[in-house]
């Protein structure tokens, strides 16, 4: 059953989805999956054929893990293709942008899809890295009251989480409709509230990227033991929690004990690359109130033996996927 948005006659309104590269196609699998109808556009020659070959392929090994709730002609069957812009994005609800990572191709896609959306149109930029005002800058106001950025996890079929970045000017019932849209695909929507480059995922993958470049530089470690810290620590946490969760469950006593115990280390660190943003006491308070809505202090224990539970079963399924190899190897 085709779900979504619906129109005033309560009928589904299409996703319209510009741009049939690979996130452009990630794009097309994860909302026809959740029951969206789905227009991907691409004018570009072979683009269209070339774009469902790997729907097919993507859709299959979705079905091989058993992860469609349908057969894979279902699915693919919500997925129409078009060359035209126009015919492609009338009626949509909502139009994700999928171009290169090019200022100037985006403001112009925009600029087209805006003149020709339906009014209501929430016309979303799958941008990693530019703020929706840079693309909406010199619009007429009844299309840049429409941008956001969507910028997923990649593919957002596997990654669950989308960031929703408004402007200053972004109407909230285009942010509400976008949160919707998404949610109904599956997605888990984080509102960042305010406009920086790279938003909140590639400013978090930034950071963690800049240290490890500097590790192999200074001779601390190889590329490949820096992986080894991350897929089989950090990684393993931070596949079921966020750094602050993490943090919060390490020391008895929460988050507000590891501050006052790790907090001057972590200034040193920062120090040490020319960054200079301590851990000042009304930041660790707002963070610490924010856990504590979350988690009460009496729930801790109880909270890492969850921590400790998820760990055990990630453990077991690396030990089962490991066993053929070993069983190889003897």
């Amino acid at each position: 059953m085709v779900v979504g948005v619906t129109d005033a006659a309560g009928d589904a309104r299409p996703v319209a989805i510009v741009g049939a590269g690979s996130i452009g196609v990630a794009f097309a699998v994860l909302f026809a999956r959740a029951g969206c109808a789905v227009r991907l556009i691409d004018p570009v020659d072979g683009a269209l054929e070339r774009a469902a070959v790997d729907v097919a392929e993507r859709l299959a090994l979705l079905d091989t893990h058993g992860l469609l709730a349908e057969n894979v002609e279902a699915v693919t069957a919500r997925i129409g293709f078009a060359a035209d812009l126009a015919d492609g994005v009338a009626g949509a609800a909502l139009v994700q942008e999928c171009a290169p990572e090019r200022l100037d191709l985006k403001r112009d896609l925009v600029a087209q899809i805006g003149a020709l959306a339906d009014p209501d149109a929430v016309i979303a930029s799958s941008s990693s890295a530019i703020v929706p005002s840079a693309i909406a800058a010199e619009l007429p106001s009844s299309v840049a009251d429409r941008v956001i950025v969507g910028h997923p996890g990649n593919p957002p079929y596997l990654l669950p989480v989308i960031e929703v970045v408004p402007t200053p000017v972004t109407r909230p019932e285009s942010v509400e409709l976008a949160v919707a849209v998404y949610r109904r695909a599956g997605l888990r929507t984080v509102l960042v509230r305010r406009e920086v480059e790279g938003f909140v995922f590639n400013r978090l993958q930034g950071a963690l990227l800049r240290e490890a470049y500097c590790l192999v530089r200074d001779g601390v470690a190889s590329a490949d033991d820096v992986d080894e810290v991350v897929r089989s620590g950090l990684g393993l946490r931070w596949s079921f929690m966020g750094p602050f969760e993490t943090v919060d469950l390490n020391t008895r006593g929460g988050i507000a004990a590891h501050a006052e115990r790790m907090g001057p280390a972590y200034e040193r660190m920062g120090a040490e690359r020319g960054q200079r943003d301590p851990w000042t006491a009304d930041l660790v308070d707002r963070v610490v109130a924010e856990r504590r809505d979350i988690l009460p202090l009496d729930e801790w224990s109880e909270r890492v033996r969850w921590r400790d539970e998820q760990l055990l079963r990630l453990q077991a399924l690396r030990h089962e996927s490991a066993a053929p190899a070993r069983k190889e190897a003897t």
